[in-house]
């Protein structure tokens, strides 16, 4: 683990607040592979960027543009490992979720090759999605 890791899991988490897909396509290794938690739609393995793009595009489309990293608290390194400590929140009709989460990144070669995502509270976030 680098500063570098540090910097290029910083970069990616602003990336995602302001949604410059360009930075996030630069970003993502072509053949990225996503781990999205829980027992919803949106869960399971998802290989490859143009995958991870076509989820991350549907999850908005649900959340009617809501889905969102409030806040980032901390990112910490070990090896190819970098991880961060975030809040997330989204809206759709009547239901809303808030909670926080970690999502560890592999950072090879100055991508982000593997991601995997964990819910604070799990049970709601499938509930949120469906």
């Amino acid at each position: 683990m680098t500063s570098t890791d540090i910097d290029i899991a910083r970069t990616y988490f602003q990336a995602v607040q302001t949604g410059d897909m360009a930075t996030l396509g630069e970003l993502l290794d072509a053949d990225i592979v996503w781990h999205q938690p829980g027992a919803n739609r949106f869960s399971g393995e998802h290989k490859g960027r143009d995958a991870v793009f076509q989820m991350l595009g549907s999850m908005m489309e649900a959340s009617r543009g809501t889905f969102a990293i409030d806040k980032i608290h901390t990112l910490m390194g070990n090896g190819d490992l970098v991880t961060a400590t975030i809040h997330f929140s989204g809206r759709h009709d009547d239901a809303s979720m808030s909670m926080d989460g970690v999502d560890l990144l592999r950072i090879t070669g100055g991508k982000i090759t593997e991601m995997w995502l964990f819910s604070g509270d799990p049970a709601a976030e499938d509930a949120f999605w469906g």
